[in-house]
């Protein structure tokens, strides 16, 4: 099994020449602690030109342009259309994947994540690495943002939706700037970077993508840390029998085994768990017919080794992985998988239970007649498809768990929701 990543391992990693590292340190001990989930890098500065610019100031700035439409090709199209606040910064709608481009009708090709409690993940690498630095056990390609992990930070990140053809559709830096100059942010945009600063575009845009950046480290929005599984954690909630039923089965090598990816359990050093190990594994999910790229039966998103992701493009043994997403927030989507086959999260489990022990569920038959498993890998990439448990189990076999677990584990997945308020009287 592969060894466990360490928060603590992505926050060392965070380039020091931003401000993210302040946000990050000054913020985990705080949140882990059960303290408020207050912005505590607010007094934090930096100096991105000739005055210094508090990081409150760069938030204001990421806030507006996150939730700003003229900033899109279409001028339909905010960051918020995709990552909505109020559906824990998910997809608003069961879509498979979001609408963008120039008119904002061209779907794009995988499934919207969740911007919240992405704050520890680690730069993308090919090796696992210890709190030290040094190589250890190879744990195999782990972090990165997007599904493919090929943005090494959330500065990267920020950036590509506003480029991206079936996103925002600006194509060039210089084409967002020019949105910029124009757009409700530009006396703001002006009073914190100078007044020329539309003269240089390509740092224009940086600063841009640097104030969205800050955004999403807002803690009180993007991890705030209160689930009723976090007070539970804090000693301050109690699971109900089922919900701890659920969190036993989540955590059980011989049931769910989920907590082998989604990480359960408190770090050595305390930090909360983000439900997520950040590797990048192939589980085989089916092949989605409602995404218009799958309409061409060639057609194959192979996660780290393309058609997004291209330094990867030779590696077979890649082809098929996607990263772990968060469970976080898990049971507020509508959509499932990278490709957003599931809409529904009691499927979701029943696909773990049964995707070897009952393939016909879950696959096509092909022109053979016989199951087509892996449907959406072509063949000479399906021996990379995760069998640890609860995969792995011989057709017409026993799943690893039932639909009372499944039951139960769905209870225990609804205290990742944020937003717990506990009942009077003590009572949760």
């Amino acid at each position: 099994m592969k060894p466990k990543y360490s928060p603590a391992t992505a926050i060392d990693a965070v380039t020091m020449q931003r401000i993210l590292a302040l946000i990050l340190l000054s913020c985990s001990s705080l949140i882990s602690a059960g303290a408020p989930a207050k912005p505590a890098y607010q007094g934090a500065s930096y100096a991105p030109g000739p005055r210094p610019v508090s990081a409150k100031q760069l938030e204001a700035l990421g806030r507006q342009l996150f939730f700003d439409r003229s900033l899109s090709a279409s001028g339909k199209m905010s960051c918020a259309s995709c990552h909505s606040p109020d559906h824990a910064y998910g997809p608003p709608n069961g879509l498979p994947a979001q609408l963008g481009g120039r008119d904002g009708k061209q779907p794009g090709t995988r499934a919207v994540p969740s911007l919240r409690y992405l704050q520890t993940v680690p730069p993308f690498s090919e090796h696992f690495h210890d709190n030290d630095g040094n190589d250890s056990e190879d744990a195999g390609p782990t972090g990165g943002y997007t599904w493919d992990g090929r943005a090494d930070s959330a500065h990267a990140q920020a950036a590509m939706p506003l480029l991206a053809a079936n996103e925002m559709a600006n194509g060039t830096p210089a084409a967002v700037v020019g949105k910029l100059r124009r757009s409700s942010s530009a006396a703001r945009f002006r009073s914190l970077f100078g007044d020329d600063i539309f003269s240089r575009p390509a740092q224009a845009f940086d600063k841009a993508a640097l104030a969205l950046e800050v955004f999403q480290q807002n803690p009180r929005e993007f991890y705030p840390y209160d689930s009723k599984y976090d007070a539970y954690l804090r000693g301050q909630a109690k699971l109900s029998a089922q919900e701890a039923r659920g969190l036993k089965a989540f955590n059980d090598p011989g049931k769910g085994n989920c907590a082998s990816c989604h990480i359960s359990q408190r770090s050595e050093g305390g930090a909360f768990p983000q439900f997520s190990d950040y590797g990048h594994i192939a589980v085989g999910a089916p092949r989605n017919s409602q995404l218009a790229a799958n309409r061409d039966s060639h057609y194959f998103d192979l996660g780290l080794c393309g058609p997004a992701r291209t330094d990867f493009k030779n590696r077979a043994d890649y082809c098929g992985l996607f990263r772990t997403p968060s469970l976080r927030n898990v049971a507020t989507r509508k959509v499932f998988f990278h490709n957003g086959g599931f809409h529904d999260l009691r499927q979701v489990l029943r696909f773990y239970a049964e995707r070897d022990t009952r393939p016909e569920k879950w696959y096509p038959k092909g022109k053979d007649g016989k199951v087509a498993k892996f449907d959406d890998l072509p063949a000479r990439y399906q021996a990379n498809v995760n069998m640890e448990a609860p995969f792995g189990g011989k057709a017409g076999g026993k799943p690893m768990f039932n639909e009372r677990d499944i039951d139960d584990m769905l209870a225990f997945l609804k205290t990742l929701n944020d937003g717990y308020k506990p009942a009077r009287h003590g009572k949760s």
